[in-house]
């Protein structure tokens, strides 16, 4: 089934909006999520009028609960409260901090109702599927919920089920935040350099990816073959015969929860290597292979009986060109070095830095952030800390914000959160340099760089014929008729009711001038 499209059968009133939006506002007025807003100098004005407006007559707390405030709006706000967590700049540290304590739950959608989903989109009784679907879920997310069941050969698997209406409340909501980021950001000054709609935009479209359960199913598959080679990391396999957009089946795990520290101690488990296996893993991922799941937080995590990390939830999942990478590779190694110049250089490079600044003075910025880290363990000071350093120096050198990091950036944190439960003394510069050198060594050394070059260019000549034929269908060979004379340029009206539009005074007097002189001519020759 197609996925609802947002704005286009009908397009939303901006009446609507606009109470939708004062709705939204009282919910966190009554948990004092406005006060940061109003208090900021930053905030236009139009906006702290709204919010003014929406807090008449509630009573908020002194202490902000941004968290309780998103989750009691609803389920696309707690996605877009997740995102923002990992946005200081925008929501400032304080909100920022609670966010990060948002859990995407919510109470269970009736088993009645679920088994019907599943008959509905199959066609068929859900006997015909399953000899037994376990009635109390496993988990209650905001778009799905998960239930534990039997295939009809025997065999015990995971079904996910989306909440049914979920698609087109998501698709009113996602309506709303494209509108108030469109006005938001036209209103200018810092609201135009963190780009609300392109941060909206991404997070509709990993949303959307979320609606459909075929994506996130092949998304799922497509980790497992990447990281097929990476002991101790698993991927459970799709059962793509009970698999739909709305219904997704995978093989069942059996571990212990990575949170649960007290019961991995008990199994035996050495939680230091489960902390240095998680953040290679996310490295593999994200460096190796440009795609990673960006999904990582503690509940979506398992350990098995032989240590081995089993990861579940693909909704979200993160992609990085090769560009990117080898900037991300070098920008990770240059900190863990101590080489801010290096890095500095690459930020201009990428364009990430306006070319107006001062490469020195970057790299100054840059030394403030990363020296303090160097040599500490995480339980010190942390790589959430230095992502929260790097966005305060985006105002002071007019970086605008970059979407296709915004992912890279919330997952670091929360790989980084993990590793730090399991490990308190772990150093992420430590773990992360020598696979980041290895790395850099191999894709970026004379061997790898000549062997991408023969690469460029062989894909380089495959496309020549192809553009040879382009230019013989842009400019075809003469025929045997002969070639026409050019015809004549004609004004066309709605131009020359352009051209009497925009003539200026001194077109006018030109004009007089000229005819002046033609009548005076005329009269010397005795033509009138």
């Amino acid at each position: 089934m197609p996925l609802p499209a947002v704005g286009l059968d009908k397009v939303t009133r901006p009446a609507t909006h606009i109470l939708r939006l004062l709705s939204w506002g009282r919910t966190l007025a009554r948990h004092g999520a406005l006060q940061i807003v109003e208090s900021d100098l930053r905030t236009p004005v139009p906006v702290r009028r709204l919010c003014r407006i929406a807090r008449l007559g509630t009573i908020q707390p002194r202490v902000p609960d941004y968290a309780g405030a998103f989750q009691d709006i609803g389920p696309a706000a707690i996605k877009l409260g997740q995102t923002l967590a990992t946005r200081p700049d925008i929501v400032g540290d304080e909100a920022a901090h609670n966010l990060l304590s948002l859990q995407d739950s919510l109470p269970p959608v009736p088993f009645k109702a679920i088994c019907a989903e599943i008959e509905t989109t199959f066609e068929k009784p859900a006997s015909a599927l399953f000899a037994s679907i376990e009635e109390v879920p496993v988990g209650s997310a905001s778009i799905a919920q998960v239930h534990c069941a039997v295939t009809t050969e025997g065999k015990r698997v995971a079904i996910k089920v989306l909440r049914p209406g979920i698609r087109e409340k998501f698709a009113r909501d996602l309506d709303t935040y494209e509108w108030a980021a469109a006005h938001l950001e036209a209103l200018g000054g810092e609201a135009s350099r963190l780009r609300p709609r392109l941060v909206i935009a991404n997070f509709k479209r990993w949303t959307l990816r979320e609606l459909d359960l075929r994506r996130e199913a092949a998304s799922a598959s497509e980790l497992a073959e990447a990281m097929r080679a990476h002991e101790g990391y698993r991927v459970p396999a799709i059962d793509w015969d009970r698999t739909n957009g709305r219904v997704m089946t995978l093989d069942w795990i059996d571990g212990i929860k990575i949170s649960e520290t007290a019961a991995l101690d008990a199994a035996g488990h050495d939680r230091p290597a489960l902390a240095r296996r998680l953040v290679l893993a996310f490295l593999t991922q994200a460096i190796s292979h440009g795609l990673f799941h960006a999904d990582m937080h503690q509940g979506n995590l398992f350990v098995e009986a032989d240590g081995t990390i089993a990861a579940i939830d693909f909704g979200i999942m993160g992609r990085i060109d090769r560009r990117a990478r080898v900037w991300l590779a070098e920008i990770l190694y240059g900190l863990t070095t101590g080489n801010y110049r290096r890095v500095a250089e690459i930020h201009f490079e990428a364009q990430y830095v306006p070319p107006h600044h001062s490469v020195d003075d970057f790299a100054t910025a840059l030394r403030a952030v990363g020296e303090p880290m160097r040599g500490r363990p995480v339980s010190e000071l942390s790589v959430g800390q230095m992502l929260d350093g790097l966005f305060a120096i985006t105002r002071d050198f007019d970086m605008q914000t970059q979407p296709h990091l915004l992912l890279l950036q919330k997952t670091m944190v929360m790989v980084e959160g993990i590793a730090t439960s399991l490990d308190p003394k772990i150093n992420m510069w430590d773990v992360s340099a020598p696979f980041v050198r290895d790395w850099i060594r191999d894709e970026l050394g004379p061997e790898a760089a000549l062997a991408q070059r023969l690469r460029e260019d062989a894909d380089t000549l495959q496309r020549l014929p192809a553009l040879l034929r382009r230019i013989e269908e842009s400019y075809p060979a003469k025929g045997g008729a002969p070639q026409q004379a050019p015809l004549p340029r004609i004004e066309l009206m709605w131009e020359r009711k352009a051209g009497r539009e925009g003539t200026s005074w001194g077109g006018y007097l030109i004009t007089a001038l000229a005819g002046a002189g033609a009548v005076i001519a005329a009269q010397a020759l005795n033509w009138i």
